[in-house]
C-alpha cells in the first residue's frame, strides 16, 4: 500500500510518497509560488539528481496535477498508474474539540473543517483547498485528515482553559487547543522505542523548535498539555511571532501608539519573535551568525528564545512530577547543537547533563545525555509524514 501525503500552505504545498509496507519514503516534494509568478515542483527521490519543474500553477488543483503527473513519469516518477496510490493524508491544523483523532473524510468533516476555519483563518482553509483539489483529481481514493490539535485533546481542563468567563469557552470554545501535535506524538512514540521503554511509564518533554515551535509534556503517550494555545501565538518566543506576552499591552498599543486591531495583530505575528528582538532576521541561523560577529541584539534574542524554552521545560517537569526524557526536534532542535546546549545549560540539579561531545551533531536520532544522566537527552528528527501516513494506513484497515 502506497500513501500520499499532503501538506498545502496558502501559496506552497509539501508532499511525500510512502511505501507502508516498509514505511520507505519513495518520493518527497515541494511546489511553491501556487498562483504567484515562479511557480516550481522540486521533487527528490533517493538516488536520483533532484527534479525541478518550472511551470505555471494558477490553483492548488493544478499543482498537485503537477505533483501526480510527476510521481507517474516515465524518467522521473516511482509509481506507474495512480491506481498505486491507495490513499491520501492530509494535514489540517485545527480540529476543533470535535476531532480528537484522525478520520477518514467525508461530507460532515469538510463541514466542520468550514467552521474550524474561524479558529485557524490563516491555516485551515488552504488545508480545505487541498483536500477538494485531491478529491476532483482522485475522486475514488479515501482522503484521511490528520490533525496538528487532534494529539493535544487529552490535555485535562485544568490546563486547556483560560481564566476566562466560563462562558466564553462553552459559547465561543476559547481554550488552549495546542499544535505541532503529529509532530510531538511522532517523537515521543520514537523515543519510547529508542529507549526501549513501555510509553505508558514514561514522561517526556518534548520540544519541537523551529521557526515555530513549541513544548509539550507527553505523560503515559499522552498530551497533558503544550505551550501554544487558542492559536500557534501563545507559548515560545518564535522566528516572527511574540509567544507569551501580558494581554494588557495590546490594549495598551492601541491606546498610546493609535495602532489599529489589524496592525496589532500583525506586529504580534510577523514582525516580533527574534526578528523583533535582534532585528537581524527570523531565521535562527542568521542570527546566531550575527551573534558570533558581535551583534549584541542578536545574542539577546538567543538568550531569551533559550530562556523560554528552559522554563516551559520547567513547568512540565513540575506538572508531570518529573521527566524521563527531553526531546528535541524540527529544524532548530535537530540540527543547532548550541542551540540545545544552552538550554540544557545549568539544570544539573535536576540530574539533567549533556554530554557535549556526544550533542556536537546535526539531523541524526542521538542520545546526547551523559551517562550519568538521570534523565536522557535525546535528538529524534520528526517525521511527520509517516506519522500522517500511518494515521492513514490505520483508518483504511
Amino acid at each position: 500500500m502506497k500513501v500520499l501525503v499532503i501538506n498545502c500552505g496558502s501559496s506552497s504545498l509539501k508532499y511525500q510518497l510512502i511505501n507502508m509496507e516498509n514505511e520507505a519514503s519513495l518520493a518527497t516534494g515541494l511546489v511553491e509560488r501556487i498562483a504567484i509568478e515562479g511557480s516550481k515542483l522540486t521533487q527528490k527521490v533517493d538516488g536520483r539528481e533532484k527534479y525541478v519543474l518550472t511551470v505555471p500553477m494558477k490553483n492548488h488543483k493544478e499543482a498537485i496535477s503537477h505533483v501526480i503527473n510527476t510521481l507517474l513519469d516515465d524518467v522521473q516518477g516511482v509509481i506507474k498508474s495512480s491506481d498505486e496510490i491507495s490513499a491520501v493524508g492530509h494535514r489540517v491544523v485545527h480540529g476543533g474539540e470535535k476531532y480528537s483523532a484522525s478520520v477518514i473524510i467525508t461530507d460532515e468533516v469538510m463541514k466542520d473543517l468550514e467552521e474550524f476555519s474561524q479558529l485557524a483563518p490563516l491555516h485551515n482553509p488552504p488545508n480545505i483547498i487541498g483536500i477538494n483539489a485531491c478529491k476532483e483529481l482522485m475522486p475514488n481514493t479515501p482522503m484521511v485528515a490528520v490533525f496538528d490539535t487532534a494529539f493535544h485533546q487529552t490535555m485535562p481542563e485544568k490546563a486547556f482553559l483560560y481564566g476566562l468567563p466560563y462562558e466564553l469557552y462553552k459559547e465561543n470554545h476559547i481554550r488552549k487547543y495546542g499544535f505541532h501535535g503529529t509532530s510531538h506524538k511522532y517523537v515521543s512514540q520514537r523515543a519510547a522505542e529508542i529507549l526501549g521503554e513501555d510509553i505508558k511509564g514514561l514522561k517526556l518533554v518534548t520540544c519541537h523548535l523551529g521557526n515555530g515551535s513549541s513544548v509539550a509534556a507527553v505523560n503515559g503517550g499522552i498530551s497533558v498539555d503544550t505551550s501554544m494555545g487558542f492559536t500557534p501565538l501563545e507559548g515560545l518566543l518564535m522566528g516572527t511571532r511574540c509567544g507569551d506576552i501580558d494581554p494588557a499591552i495590546i490594549p495598551y498599543l492601541m491606546d498610546v501608539k493609535g495602532y489599529s486591531y489589524e496592525e496589532v495583530n500583525n506586529i504580534m505575528n510577523k514582525k516580533s519573535g527574534v526578528l523583533g528582538l535582534s532585528g537581524v532576521s527570523s531565521d535562527f541561523r542568521d542570527i546566531e551568525d550575527a551573534a558570533a560577529e558581535g551583534n549584541e541584539r542578536a545574542k539577546l534574542a538567543l538568550d531569551v528564545f533559550h530562556y523560554r524554552v528552559k522554563k516551559y521545560i520547567g513547568y512540565f517537569m513540575a506538572a508531570m512530577n518529573g521527566v524521563d526524557a527531553i526531546i528535541f526536534t524540527a529544524g532548530l532542535g535537530e540540527n543547532a547543537a548550541e542551540t540545545r546546549e544552552e538550554i540544557i545549560a545549568d539544570m544539573e540539579w535536576f540530574g539533567i547533563k549533556m554530554d557535549k561531545e556526544k550533542n556536537k551533531v546535526r539531523g541524526q536520532e542521538r542520545i546526547v545525555s551523559t551517562d550519568d544522566s538521570k534523565v536522557k537527552i535525546i535528538i529524534i528528527p520528526t517525521n511527520e509524514e509517516l506519522m500522517i501516513a500511518r494515521d492513514t494506513l490505520t483508518l483504511l484497515k
